[in-house]
């Protein structure tokens, strides 16, 4: 991933208000190791319904306004949407998005199933056990890499629709 700077951080969110972009808190940036990232995701501390995801979809960052659901996940074990890693049902979170645009401001949203603390660049480069190994691990995290990327520009995607 390149790097981003707050300003385009602000500048990217596609599914907010003014307001809701002046009062976004800001991740550290300054150890941030973007080469090892997909997007940056980050959630609201003083808000634990909230979180943000940004990243580069060709020349021009996207970000999004997420709010986790308020009740946990039941379920024993879960699968994230974005980066496909099997977790304990408590690691995942159903995350909705506002759409872009007029239908955003009808309150419309779509959602999907992601690591709770939106940590899915970090997950894809834990080294996988010896039965999952289908290459090289060069080869095993750039196919996660690109299967993640493609799973997010498909939700995005969807937040994007006809937004005007």
């Amino acid at each position: 991933m390149r790097p981003l700077t707050i300003p385009e951080i602000r500048d990217s969110m596609v599914n907010a208000t003014e307001a809701e972009i002046e009062h976004m808190p800001m991740p550290g940036l300054h150890e941030m190791v973007w080469e090892e990232r997909e997007y940056l995701g980050w959630r609201d501390p003083s808000s634990a319904h909230r979180g943000y995801l940004v990243y580069w979809r060709g020349d021009r960052a996207v970000g999004l306004v997420l709010r986790a659901a308020t009740s946990p996940l039941r379920a024993g074990a879960a699968i994230c949407s974005l980066c496909s890693t099997g977790q304990p049902g408590g690691q995942v979170t159903l995350f909705s998005a506002p759409r872009a645009g007029e239908a955003g401001r009808r309150g419309d949203s779509v959602g999907t199933y992601i690591c709770a603390d939106l940590s899915c660049s970090l997950l894809i480069r834990i080294a996988p056990r010896s039965y999952e190994q289908l290459g090289r691990p060069g080869e095993v995290l750039a196919r996660k890499s690109r299967q993640l990327e493609t799973r997010l520009d498909a939700f995005v995607s969807r937040v994007l629709e006809d937004a005007r």
